[in-house]
């Protein structure tokens, strides 16, 4: 069997048949510093615009995207931050400054901003570490201070923070001096590190950014590819394994923003996924056109007690505890000493998966009740063990209770 090695840490490959280390899971989440400016200490939750809009971003958009995350209970689920992606900044004036698009944001990021809080919400926007962004509008490279005082001006409260046309730039260096900006800038800023896992963020970001991506960017499919980099969330996921130790309270590994309700999969297919980031507790920011969404997309995205198992004070991320080829357990410890553990299914066929208590921290003999957290119901107690049928391309999410 092969064995990788990431980081400091050494696990098997994933292949048939593979059993993780149980100890890896509880491991002490967090091992490097975090970045005290107080923000992030559960995952961020909000609203991304590129996933589903990418160019094609407006004052209009936006201000109806703040309505729908208010009018369909994302809000009050938790999703607070709204964020511009790339695109909306067109030129810097005479004095450096930038200078969003005049035909697309007419009123102005200040007024935007405004309009945002007015609803309960937080306002987020996009720059670049390099002298473009990806979509090569102006980047902050040379402008830090005055960009982040700038944002702290107009009541921005998050900032992602991309890696496009970076030269021979110095990746730690380069963030940390957003950072320093940011922190001078005289207002609380969430900071989001968008360098793609380029340079193992994980290893030297925890003081730096209060979540940093850690793979190239996700598509709305299962398990494609594209050539550039893009990636379908399994695949992403099986690139999380190893990373759990670098994530708590104030500094997060992202796995990138949710297609959930972009079309590409199915519901299960959707389910499945957010599940996952959940058990990772990844930051959850959803990516669909919230003003036209299904119900089954609604109940997916705000589901209270999945979104408590990714939002779970203790701060651990969840670990792959078992892997069976394409039946995978996970596991997460949660703050009251129960666990969440999800039943993976990556086949296309219905399979039973079982967990054992000895893989998630606890003793063989122990009585503990079980709790289907997507059907809402109580399933009994069980000792020892538990097992589920799982639908192809589908999960069982459950929390196990001593």
């Amino acid at each position: 069997m092969a064995v990788r090695k990431l980081g400091s840490i050494r696990f098997r490959a994933r292949s048939a048949g593979a059993l993780l280390l149980p100890a890896l899971w509880l491991m002490t989440a967090g091992s490097a510093a975090a970045l005290d400016n107080g923000l992030a200490k559960t995952p961020p939750m909000g609203w991304n615009s590129w996933n589903k809009f990418h160019c094609n971003v407006s004052e209009k958009l936006i201000r109806e995207t703040a309505d729908a995350m208010v009018a369909t209970g994302m809000r009050d689920a938790g999703y607070v931050y709204l964020v511009i992606d790339d695109c909306w900044q067109v030129d810097r004036d005479a004095q450096g400054n930038i200078v969003p698009d005049p035909k697309r944001f007419p009123s102005g990021m200040k007024a935007l901003a405004d309009y945002v809080h007015s609803k309960g919400l937080k306002f987020g926007i996009y720059s670049d570490a390099g002298r473009m962004t990806c979509q090569k509008r102006p980047g902050s490279r040379g402008y830090e201070f005055q960009d982040a005082r700038q944002y702290a001006a107009w009541g921005v409260d998050y900032l992602k923070y991309d890696w496009c046309h970076h030269g021979k730039q110095n990746s730690e260096a380069s963030y940390a001096l957003m950072r320093d900006a940011l922190a001078k800038a005289g207002r609380p800023i969430v900071f989001s590190i968008c360098e793609w896992g380029s340079t193992k963020p994980w290893l030297w970001a925890g003081d730096v950014g209060n979540l940093w991506r850690t793979t190239g960017d996700i598509q709305d499919c299962w398990d494609c590819k594209r050539k550039w980099g893009g990636l379908g969330w399994t695949q992403i996921l099986d690139q999380q394994v190893g990373l759990e130790v670098y994530a708590g309270p104030g500094h997060w590994n992202d796995p990138d923003m949710l297609e959930v309700g972009n079309g590409g999969m199915t519901t299960e297919e959707y389910r499945a996924h957010f599940t996952m980031w959940c058990i990772l507790a990844a930051p959850l920011m959803a990516g669909n056109d919230l003003r036209n969404m299904t119900d089954e997309i609604r109940e997916i995205l705000t589901n209270p007690e999945v979104i408590a198992v990714d939002q779970d004070p203790l701060g651990k991320q969840g670990v792959k505890v078992r892997d069976d080829g394409d039946l995978e357990v996970w596991a997460k410890q949660m703050a009251d000493g129960s666990r969440a553990v999800a039943l993976l299914n990556r086949s296309t066929k219905k399979q039973e998966i079982a967990v054992q208590w000895t893989e998630i921290g606890y003793p063989a003999h122990l009585k503990a009740a079980v709790r289907d957290l997507w059907k809402k119901q109580d399933l009994g107690t069980a000792t020892g063990r538990f097992s589920a049928e799982v639908p192809g391309h589908a999960v069982v999410l459950v929390r196990i209770r001593p």
